[in-house]
């Protein structure tokens, strides 16, 4: 099974930006860990980071037929983006959306997602941890 893990906007910046709100993991931390667990459920992952978004859709395109599902952290287009919605409905992939930080504890802007109802599930607030908890559902999800 292979799995593709997206980044979204600014997360190539995490262990600097706001480590309040993102704690002080940084991508490649993540990543590290993100491979870590995969071995452990014996997946293949690949790994993507854009700050923009059309490259995160061709992605999401170029990638549906060589995986089973995509784990995402979108960032900010969590909240404005009704293309990458469109991209993961138009490829019939589950996908799991997670984020670092608690979003529905934050500023109101930030508690919508376009993604949600499209997903096979959400993780946030649990830092790293989010993601590792995300792989792993979708994993379960995907092997059902």
């Amino acid at each position: 099974m292979k799995i593709a893990v997206i980044h979204g906007p600014n997360l190539r910046s995490l262990g600097k930006r706001e480590p309040e709100v993102y704690g002080t993991d940084t991508l490649e931390d993540i990543n590290d860990h993100l491979q870590k667990t995969a071995n452990e459920l014996g997946v293949e992952i690949t790994v993507f980071q854009s700050n923009h978004e059309g490259e995160l859709i061709d992605y999401i395109e170029r990638m549906a037929p060589e995986v089973e599902g995509f784990l995402i952290n979108p960032g900010a287009y969590t909240h404005t983006s009704i293309a990458l919605r469109d991209a993961f409905v138009g490829v019939e992939r589950s996908f799991v959306e997670v984020h670092l930080s608690n979003t529905t504890a934050r500023e109101r802007f930030r508690r919508h997602s376009y993604l949600a109802p499209v997903a096979a599930g959400m993780v946030y607030g649990f830092g790293l941890h989010s993601y590792l908890l995300g792989l792993q559902g979708l994993v379960a999800k995907l092997q059902r």
